[in-house]
Formats: C-alpha cells, sequence, structure tokens
C-alpha cells in the first residue's frame, strides 16, 4: 500500500526481508500514528521479539514474520553437523512460535518452511530452500489478501456505514489486509462508505492503526469509543460489521479475534446487523476439535491500567498535527494505584453469530467450512 513519506507516496508493505544482511524489516507499528519508522531485527531472537512486543502485529503479518525469522534463524547457522543443524532448527522453531501463541497463522507458515526444508540435501540447500519458502508465504498472503478484496467487493454498497474492530488492515498482514482489503478495493473503484473504527482499548489498534490506514488512502472514518459500537447500531448506521481474526476453527466456525469481537457480534445479532470475517487460508485451523481448546494469549496488566500516547493540548483540534521532534510517546497511569487488572489480548466469537466467513476462494457460511476442505486447506503441513 502506499504511505506518504515527505509528502510523497512510497509502496510499502508491512514485513520484507534482506537477504544481504540477512535482516527482517518491518514497519514499527508502535510508534503509529505519529511517527512512521522502519526497523530491521538482525537475529531471529530479535524477530521473535519484535512479535512478542507488538513491533509487528496482525496474524498474517505475524506469520510473514515468523517465517523469515526462521529462515533467518536457519541461514545463520555456520556449522556443519546435521544433526547440531537438526538440533538449532527446532530451537529457533520453537522461539519464534512461542513468542504469540494464540493466532495459528505463524504454524502454518513456519510448517511450510520446514517442509521446504526437507527437500535438501546439505545444509546450505537447507538454507536457501528456507528463504525461499518464507518469500513464496508472504508474496502468496499478499496476493491472498487482495483475493479477499475481490471476493468482498460485493458485501459493500454505495452510503454503507461499516463497522470494524482492531486492525485487520495492510498492516496486519503483508498488503492489503483483510477486513479493509473490500474497503481498499471499494473505495479505489469510487464507492463512497464510511468506516467506524473502534478504538479497541487496551492497545487502541483501531484509533492508531486502523485510522492512520484509513486516513493515508482518504476513506472517510470515525473513530469511537469500544462502549459506543451499540448506540451506534441503535442509530442505524452500521450497515454491516467486518473484521478479521487470527484463528477461525474449521470444523465448528467459532472465531478467535481481538478481545471485544464477542461484544461486537452480540450486539450485531441483536440490532439484525450482518456480520463478516475476513481471513485469509493460513488463518483456517483445521486441527482443534473445539474453542475451549485455543490458548488465549493473556499480556501484561499496565496495558489496561494505562495508556500510551503524544503529548497535545486537550483543547487541539481534530486536524492537528505534531511535528517529528514532538512525537515522543509517554505512558501513563490511567487506573487507580495499586488496582489489579486482567488482560486478555483476544476471545471467541461463537459461529452461531458469525452471518459468514471471507475467504480468497469465496463466502462460506461457518457450518460450510469444513465440507469444504479440500479446497481451502491450503499448502500447510501440521
Amino acid at each position: 500500500m502506499q504511505v506518504r513519506v515527505g509528502g510523497k507516496p512510497r509502496p510499502f508493505r508491512s514485513v520484507s526481508f534482506d537477504a544481504s544482511a540477512n535482516a527482517v524489516c518491518l514497519i514499527d507499528q508502535r510508534l503509529l500514528p505519529h511517527r512512521f519508522r522502519l526497523v530491521r531485527t538482525t537475529s531471529y531472537e530479535d524477530t521473535a521479539l519484535a512479535i512478542r512486543e507488538m513491533t509487528v502485529r496482525g496474524a498474517p503479518a505475524i506469520a510473514a514474520t515468523a517465517a523469515y525469522g526462521l529462515a533467518q534463524g536457519v541461514r545463520a547457522y555456520s556449522g556443519k553437523d546435521r544433526r547440531t543443524f537438526s538440533r538449532y532448527v527446532r530451537q529457533v522453531h520453537r522461539t519464534l512460535l512461542e513468542a504469540r501463541p494464540t493466532a495459528v497463522d505463524p504454524a502454518h507458515s513456519m510448517a511450510e518452511v520446514l517442509a521446504a526444508m526437507k527437500q535438501g540435501r546439505t545444509i546450505a540447500e537447507k538454507q536457501a530452500l528456507a528463504l525461499a519458502a518464507a518469500e513464496e508465504f508472504a508474496h502468496r498472503s499478499a496476493e491472498e489478501c487482495r483475493a479477499l478484496g475481490e471476493q468482498g467487493l460485493a458485501l459493500v454498497r454505495e452510503g454503507m456505514g461499516i463497522l470494524t474492530h482492531c486492525n485487520a488492515g495492510w498492516l496486519a498482514c503483508v498488503d492489503y489486509g483483510t477486513a479493509t482489503a473490500p474497503l481498499y478495493l471499494a473505495h479505489a473503484r469510487g464507492l463512497r462508505f464510511h468506516v467506524y473504527c473502534t478504538e479497541t482499548r487496551p492497545r487502541s489498534q483501531g484509533a492508531t492503526l486502523t485510522a492512520w490506514e484509513l486516513a493515508q488512502q482518504g476513506i472517510p472514518h470515525t473513530v469511537i469509543a469500544d462502549t459506543a459500537a451499540g448506540l451506534l447500531m441503535r442509530s442505524g448506521r452500521v450497515d454491516m460489521v467486518l473484521v478479521g481474526s487470527d484463528r477461525v476453527l474449521a470444523r465448528t466456525g467459532d472465531v478467535t479475534n481481538k478481545i471485544g469481537t464477542y461484544n461486537l457480534a452480540v450486539l450485531a445479532r441483536h440490532h439484525g446487523i450482518p456480520f463478516y470475517v475476513a481471513v485469509p487460508l493460513s488463518t483456517l485451523d483445521w486441527s482443534l476439535d473445539s474453542a475451549e481448546q485455543i490458548p488465549i494469549e493473556e499480556r501484561a496488566p499496565s496495558e489496561v491500567l494505562g495508556a500510551w500516547g503524544v503529548p497535545q493540548r486537550p483543547d487541539a483540534g481534530q486536524g492537528s498535527r505534531l511535528r517529528p521532534s514532538q512525537a515522543r510517546r509517554l505512558y501513563v497511569r490511567v487506573a487507580n494505584p495499586g488496582s489489579p487488572a486482567w488482560n486478555p489480548a483476544f476471545d471467541v466469537t461463537p459461529a452461531a453469530l458469525v452471518t459468514g466467513i471471507l475467504t480468497p476462494k469465496g463466502l462460506y457460511r461457518p457450518e460450510q467450512l469444513w465440507p469444504h476442505r479440500p479446497g481451502l486447506e491450503g499448502p500447510f503441513h501440521l
């Protein structure tokens, strides 16, 4: 997608790889929307840390980062003993897999890399195959998101109000996004609509990332407090809820996504509003039997007890902008000193509340995923 840097639009992907330096290149999402900065991780440990600390986030983006990180670690090995190499690869894989456990996409992407490496006879061949497989996954992920946009175009109508949650945009993927892909294509084709972005506490990805993306593309949008979603729906201004996901159980159709998604699905059902989930094939989990088996990540209480931001006068207008030199992030404690907090990062929306699951190969009702497994499973080897 295009980002305005120095007043000029330039194309970027959220994740890429510099083979000459064996470095993973990322957009530091923690600094947005106040500062746009690229970072490079030069070891697989640093790449895992970037995933864990949310320098990069979003299931498809994490998947590409993990695939590149696995290739990065494999390429850094300089020994000649194959048994030692195999143990080392398992350590690299485990470190990256444990960085953020809820999303299934990283497991799929790294399974592809490991499967490709089996075709190599020497360590050098395995190293080359690892990077080729990681690059293939990243490119295919971007193409799947483009296909998601094409498949979802029919859902977007002139004058619609569309509610989304967290960030399921191109920052969360390699390019195009999942929930945003139909919106970007519809906007490019001249359709007019309005997007409502929930702030998505506690890390505010909707207010910081989705709103930034939409502003970059010139799409009309409004940020709302998470708690305002019900009133917004009741007012008749929401025609569709469109979100992404970190894991969809293909057997049941249950959807794991950013905390607060379940709330929106319940509200949408009460108000008769369709609730759609957009995912690439790597987000479909064909192995688990029930939602109770999904590992729900719990993050630091400090995310709930305070907030990150940049200083700005309370009376500054909506269009006020900070100079880069002013964009110094600060953490502010909001909650009562000494009070504890519970901070689950995800929740599970039951399939019964989901109108449809949008994939690169079409729109399916949740119960249709499992019968269509042969066409949806993808090249994964879990």
